[in-house]
């Protein structure tokens, strides 16, 4: 018979970090999606209303369900935090995208470790895994399956191992023993609120995604709300400030994982280098990787907000340069002309 401790045991075997059963039922943390959604934080994300009825439960996508074996994986790198760097010539990345894809890699993890159960148990049973795709509220069934607690920054906590973590799970019907669900550490700390620039986490454990870095840099299309740009500093591809300020990231370990590395070309990139390329050279430099999510025309419009709030001459030198002649059509795409001009301005206006 397949226990819980031999497949969290061979869960660490094949990489993860950590592994934690939770039931699979109707936890009440669930219930505040549907509110989240009314007060208009998704956005633009449509997907996530389309799906709010399955959400709510694992067992609207796998009706059998009744366990979810819960994974998080350290990504945790040996470079310094985003709020250290004081370079105005380089971009700043999320560390989450500087290495290869985890959807990818910690797909085949969870593949690997559904083939292994099936080996293992006496019997058929039906599984299904996700790696940050699926319609499955990930960061409470983590919290279930006592791997941390949901911080105040929305993010996954792990008391031994921080917030660098990428979540994923397998729901099954296999009945197996479950674990104790974590408790909250955060007491009265209130830096990540105070640190976020653009106010987004409006209170403990509620992310306006509207307003996040990430959100704007990543999962919107359209053009960057004015009154933000400013707000986005350097940041060219999602955000890690709510985590780089958390006392429970003071002292995370680093991950032994070279797929987390920092890809060549992404290791604190230099802004006018990342504008100059061409097409091609970009998505040669973000394949495999999970800056391909916002699209050519969405990596050049935050590259061009980034250089008009650059204070380096270097940067403002490249502003001014005509636009390369080329096969690159993204930057004659308008939106891209518009935060393109909208950075020139802002650079000329910041002239002495």
């Amino acid at each position: 018979m397949l226990t819980a401790e031999q497949v969290k045991a061979r869960a660490r075997e094949i990489g993860f970090d950590l592994c934690g059963i939770a039931p699979a039922v109707a936890w009440p943390e669930l219930g505040f999606f549907c509110e989240w959604l009314a007060r208009g934080y998704a956005g633009t994300m449509g997907y996530l209303p389309r799906t709010a009825r399955v959400r709510e439960d694992v067992r609207q996508v796998l009706p059998s369900a009744r366990s979810v074996i819960a994974t998080a994986t350290l990504y945790h790198s040996d470079r310094p935090l985003s709020i250290e760097s004081t370079d105005e010539e380089a971009a700043i990345v999320s560390r989450y995208a500087w290495g290869n894809d985890y959807h990818e890699v910690i797909g085949r993890r969870l593949e690997t470790l559904i083939a292994w159960m099936r080996g293992q148990a006496s019997g058929p049973f039906e599984a299904r895994a996700y790696v940050d795709t699926g319609p499955v509220q990930e960061r409470v069934y983590a919290q279930a399956a006592g791997l941390g607690w949901i911080g105040k920054n929305t993010c996954l906590i792990s008391p031994e191992l921080g917030s660098w973590l990428f979540l994923a799970e397998v729901i099954t019907d296999l009945a197996l023993q479950p674990d104790a669900p974590g408790l909250d550490q955060c007491g009265t700390c209130t830096l990540c609120l105070e640190a976020c620039p653009t106010s987004a986490l409006v209170e403990p454990g509620v992310l306006d995604a509207t307003r996040c870095l990430s959100y704007l840099t990543i999962e919107l299309k359209q053009a960057i709300p004015e009154p933000l740009r400013e707000a986005l500093g350097r940041h060219v591809y999602g955000c890690d400030i709510c985590q780089d300020v958390c006392p429970w990231n003071q002292a995370a370990p680093v991950s032994a994982g070279q797929e987390w590395l920092p890809r060549p070309g992404l290791d604190a990139p230099r802004l006018a280098d990342l504008w100059r390329q061409d097409d091609e050279a970009l998505r040669r430099l973000t394949d495999g990787s999970p800056m391909t999510r916002p699209r050519l025309t969405g990596l050049r419009r935050n590259v061009a907000v980034a250089m008009g709030n650059s204070r380096a001459p270097g940067v403002g030198r490249e502003l001014e340069r005509p636009d390369p002649a080329g096969d690159s059509p993204s930057r004659d795409d308008p939106m891209v002309r518009e935060h393109l001009e909208w950075a020139r301005r802002r650079m000329r206006e910041g002239e002495p």
